[in-house]
């Protein structure tokens, strides 16, 4: 009964989270960019009834996916040990950060840019723009840290090398607070970061 309960929980994990980067992937990768193609018109009417539609489904496929996803950390027992559950916690963290990046900066600042509610229009567009590539950036890791756990061997994982992964992510999570895009303000470079950040904890914990 325990293994088919954490099976649904994990299947109820993946299905919100397919939704939730789905969507992430859908605003970086195409929304955006027609954004800065589109006619005035075009983009005001995408602005009134396709945006918030989509922020609708991005922001609570990511509330369902955190939420599942402590249910797992729970039933999997990553509690006990979090340095044999490196990859688990290294993916819970960037897991988190995105969470709060969605609830706390992205759609907070979304509803001013939409017209949902008052505030400087260009200022918030930049919050939720860096909030949104820096989750896009997290994405790597995160996946890294779901998949890894079960199917990736890494042979002495060390709490040095578990600590200086999270404190990296704690680091690039400051700059989506306070920070710059610098190479993530293109899709290409964010692609490319995302898959650098996820090969750089993976030789981190595998090398340190």
């Amino acid at each position: 009964m325990e293994m088919a309960l954490e099976f649904v929980f994990r299947w109820a994990h993946v299905v919100f989270g397919i939704v939730w980067i789905g969507m992430l992937y859908y605003f970086n990768f195409v929304q955006t960019e027609y954004f800065k193609e589109a006619e005035a018109d075009a983009k005001a009417d995408a602005m009134k009834k396709l945006a918030p539609r989509a922020l609708w489904w991005f922001r609570w496929g990511a509330m369902f996916t955190f939420l599942t996803g402590l249910v797992l950390l729970h039933m999997v027992g990553a509690m006990s040990n979090w340095v044999a559950s490196g990859l688990i916690w290294i993916g819970a963290l960037a897991g988190t950060f995105m969470f709060l990046n969605v609830w706390l900066i992205i759609w907070p600042n979304q509803q001013i840019v939409l017209g949902m509610k008052e505030g400087d229009g260009p200022s918030a567009a930049a919050k939720a723009g860096l909030a949104s590539r820096t989750n896009t950036l997290f994405s790597g890791p995160m996946l890294l840290g779901m998949l890894g756990s079960k199917h990736l061997f890494i042979d002495g994982i060390s709490s040095t090398g578990v600590g200086v992964c999270l404190a990296l992510v704690v680091l690039l999570e400051a700059n989506a607070l306070f920070g710059k895009m610098g190479p993530m303000a293109s899709v290409k470079g964010v692609i490319h970061c995302s898959i650098a950040l996820a090969a750089a904890i993976w030789a981190i914990l595998a090398f340190v």
